[in-house]
């Protein structure tokens, strides 16, 4: 048999084992693993490791904030710079706001999306508006498009959720199989912080990080930990910043509870002190939850090893250092409104591979889980998407593991216009992506055009196994026969 493109003499990684194998593609998916495979295009990857093309599952493209604000990435330069990243694929946010429909929203991001993503992508919805009709009508309809995760936040004035309709949102989302996400951070607290640090003046980005604390992070996933089990549904809390809170989402998994973890490279990397900077600098690197410290960097390297967190991703949230981004409100504008986010879609896998794999804090197959694999599960791509298994896309990155490299915001190649991670070294980088088949980005040229990209709806949400947890005044045994279990 011949194939249209043959990668061989790799060494194979998946989130199992490690092996030497020619890959076959036909038809934009894997035909075949095995020796020998004939094609008239090979790709000689001796010395190279083949692995699952990375999954960005957390990025803020083309969206509008709360207030207005529009992040500097469309689809086009968004996923270019994943891809870049050794990525193959992105689930960007498409944000309702207050008095907007569920079925408006998901239009409106179609329409920025479509023929615009070098690489295939879908949405998570946020919901800030649940209404009668969202839940009753909107966010059914929004799982048979495929959309079937939905994330919430607890804190800003103009996302958060109460703790009813929280409750609501997780219902629904239990009854069609879907995967609710929450940024957890206790409203009332940052607001309490905010206005003593303003009252006494201190409004420089810096004091951000004391406007955010670590309890807020931890109270809010408590709670939302809680009511995910009082309804016995899948939650993830996205973007943990703080030993505290990995710690609740391990306990809540000890006792059944379908409780799932994320991470981001900032929280591994940075520190407060990197916002400690002359003039206007400290906002390029605020972030919510904010930056923490050198030791809570050590506690979440060990819950990675631990197993708590399913996924690291980026969180890409791109504002330029501008009047477009985060100088929106003026030059010296107070912490409190300067636009939170950073940019990172494409230092996340090469730093996590120079920082993670090189520097032994985790294997070569959990690299691969906590940049692929894992999120194709906890998202109803697998196994489309994620894996090297016969009949998956031939979504597939080279690395070479002894390529060397400075990151810099041009290397990027998205528009934030600066890099977090500016001048860090890594070692470790992809070299050739394919993404359902096609070359993406080969030998740092970009070889599809951007209606390249396509929607994925994803399937519905799968436990794995987990038992769950029966809260004793939902089990008819104990309440009475009252069947109002959700």
């Amino acid at each position: 048999m011949t194939f249209d493109t043959v990668i061989k003499n790799g060494t194979c990684v998946t989130t199992s084992e490690q092996f030497v194998a020619d890959i076959g593609i036909s038809g934009g998916k894997i035909a075949a693993l095995g020796e020998d495979l004939q094609s008239a295009d090979v790709v000689d990857a001796s010395g190279h490791l083949v692995m699952p093309g990375g999954i960005e599952a957390h990025a803020h493209i083309a969206q509008n904030s709360a207030t207005g604000g529009m992040t500097a990435d469309d689809y086009t330069s968004g996923s270019i710079s994943a891809a870049y990243g050794g990525n193959t694929c992105i689930i960007p946010f498409a944000a309702q706001h207050r008095g907007m429909g569920v079925t408006e929203t998901l239009d409106l991001y179609d329409s920025r999306a479509a023929g615009a993503s070098v690489l295939d992508y879908s949405y998570h919805l946020i919901v800030s508006d649940p209404t009668k009709k969202v839940l009753t009508e909107e966010l059914p309809a929004a799982f048979k498009r495929g959309i079937t995760s939905f994330k919430l936040f607890m804190t800003y004035d103009k996302m958060l959720v109460n703790d009813a309709q929280f409750l609501d949102v997780l219902s629904v989302a239990k009854e069609h199989g879907a995967l609710t996400m929450v940024h957890a951070e206790n409203a009332g607290m940052i607001k309490w912080m905010t206005d003593r640090l303003l009252a006494k003046g201190l409004k420089g980005p810096k004091y951000h990080a004391l406007s955010h604390p670590a309890l807020a992070e931890e109270e809010a996933i408590h709670r939302a930990i809680c009511m995910a089990k009082l309804v016995d549904a899948p939650l993830l809390i996205v973007h943990i910043s703080t030993p505290e809170g990995a710690a609740l989402v391990q306990n809540a998994r000890q006792v059944g509870a379908k409780i799932y973890g994320e991470t981001c490279p900032q929280y591994l990397f940075l520190t407060r002190e990197d916002m400690d900077k002359p003039d206007m600098q400290g906002a390029a690197f605020m972030c919510s939850p904010p930056l923490r410290d050198k030791p809570t960097q050590d506690a979440l390297w060990a819950h990675i090893q631990a197993g708590t967190f399913d996924v690291v991703s980026s969180d890409h949230s791109p504002y330029r250092m501008d009047e477009s981004g985060k100088l929106a409100n003026g030059p010296d504008a107070p912490f409190t409104v300067i636009a939170n986010g950073m940019p990172g879609i494409g230092a996340r896998l090469p730093m996590l591979f120079s920082e993670g794999v090189r520097k032994g804090r985790i294997t070569l197959p959990e690299f691969v889980a906590l940049s692929s694999t894992n999120a194709a599960r906890l998202y109803g791509l697998l196994p489309q998407k994620g894996t090297l298994t016969v009949g998956a896309d031939a979504d597939i990155t080279i690395w070479d593991p002894e390529k060397r490299g400075t990151i810099t915001a041009a290397n990027q190649q998205d528009n934030a216009g600066y890099s977090v991670f500016e001048g860090w070294e890594v070692t470790g980088l992809p070299v050739t992506t394919f993404s359902r088949g096609q070359r993406v980005i080969d030998k740092g040229a970009l070889h599809v055009s951007a209606c390249h990209g396509k929607f994925l709806p994803r399937a519905k949400f799968d436990a794995g196994g987990r038992r769950g947890y029966l809260a004793p005044e939902l089990d008819p045994t104990h309440n009475y026969d009252a069947d109002i279990a959700p």
